[in-house]
């Protein structure tokens, strides 16, 4: 009977990401370095409001955009932070999660034939949605660009067929992100231009140097971008899946659609749990932030030792050494890898073919953690070089 399957979902492939992760869950003394969790638990005042939203029985259906109360957070959490304004009552939705709010977007936005613009190496999440759109990713190699999309290759990479650029910055698999400048000269170039942006940005709290900046906040981008966020990085919430989409209001109206049909809501108890971390919590992702800044200067700094050529991340908490001049693939590096060593990261090929030749690292694993596997990384290289 799997021949009857809709051919769009038979023919993707699992993400490469979690196929390693499930590969090193089943040995005990592996140390993994592949999934983007953070190692800190979800703060406590978060947790406590939780609770007491069981106890007050908050276990029923929400609106379909989620609680009044939490929209109104989220939008005063992004104008605080990142000068974006936007309404509550129509320009805000509640997510299960980044994941469903790209999702719900992609679905909305697209039309079969249509293509989403995406910088390549990216994260493995956005293509296999566009594909079962019956839409085409068009993957934009970024590597001689410091892994950033430029107005120049935009410009090389638009046609009639475009209806969307994807902005995923701060980046997963590299931590780059782009600067208020870059996204300046983007903006120019876009905003006469009738093409839908989506700015997936669940790294905005975690940028190192220089604070994120949306593409929503230039002139005339508002009303063709599409912003995503969440809680799972910014406030260690991966379980409890609470995203976010802000968009003007004449897009909203049938993004709640897809949305209603998809998940009616997001858990009401993980909403309760939202409102307190964007209202007590506005800033619980900055003591995260300095430890994880710390951790990646410990990374960058032993790869450096090792002669891996590396790009230095802007944000978020992976790092994306280049491993080609070993002569094995991506994916044999990692395997090769994590049977001598018990190490799991994610080989490159799994961020779209420009990631070949490389490996990512997550570094939201704790220092004592890192500290093992890079010294087991390291040994390993020195036998390659032997």
């Amino acid at each position: 009977m799997e021949h009857l399957l809709n051919p769009s979902v038979r023919n993707i492939q699992l993400s490469g990401i979690r196929t390693f992760f499930n590969t090193v869950s089943q040995y005990e003394d592996a140390i993994s370095l592949t999934l983007g969790l953070p190692d800190f638990p979800t703060p406590d005042h978060i947790k406590s409001a939780a609770k007491k939203g069981i106890d007050a029985n908050k276990t029923v259906y929400s609106h379909n955009a989620g609680y009044f109360e939490l929209r109104e957070a989220a939008c005063h959490f992004l104008k605080e932070k990142y000068q974006l304004s936007y309404n509550p009552e129509d320009e805000v939705i509640v997510t299960s999660g980044a994941s469903e709010a790209i999702d719900v977007t992609l679905r909305t936005i697209l039309r079969e034939g249509d293509e989403v613009i995406l910088p390549a190496p990216v994260y493995p999440g956005y293509a296999p949605v566009i594909t079962m759109c019956k839409a085409t990713p068009v993957f934009v190699d970024t590597r001689e660009h410091g892994f950033k999309l430029t107005k120049k290759l935009m410009e090389e990479h638009v046609t009639e067929k475009t209806r969307c650029i994807l902005l995923p910055y701060p980046s997963n698999p590299t931590g780059c992100t782009l600067s208020k400048s870059d996204l300046q000269e983007m903006a120019d170039y876009l905003s006469d231009k009738d093409l839908f942006i989506i700015a997936d940005e669940i790294y905005s709290e975690l940028t190192y140097d220089e604070k994120h900046t949306s593409i929503a906040s230039f002139p005339g981008m508002k009303e063709k971008t599409v912003v995503i966020n969440g809680l799972s990085k910014s406030h260690a919430m991966t379980g409890w899946r609470i995203g976010f989409i802000f968009a003007p209001s004449y897009l909203c109206k049938h993004l709640i659609k897809v949305h209603q049909y998809n998940v009616s809501c997001a858990s009401t108890i993980s909403q309760v749990a939202a409102i307190e971390a964007l209202t007590n919590g506005m800033d619980d992702a900055l003591p995260m932030r300095e430890e994880y800044k710390k951790r990646l200067t410990y990374t960058f700094s032993r790869l450096q030792e090792m002669g891996l050529p590396t790009t230095k991340p802007d944000g978020a908490f992976y790092i994306f050494p280049n491993i080609s001049r070993f002569g094995l693939s991506s994916l044999n590096f990692a395997t090769k890898l994590f049977e001598e060593h018990r190490i799991a990261v994610v080989p490159g090929s799994a961020f779209s073919e420009y990631g070949e030749g490389y490996i990512r690292i997550s570094y939201a694993a704790s220092m004592p953690l890192l500290e093992k596997g890079m010294d087991k990384l390291e040994t390993f290289i020195r036998s390659l070089e032997s």
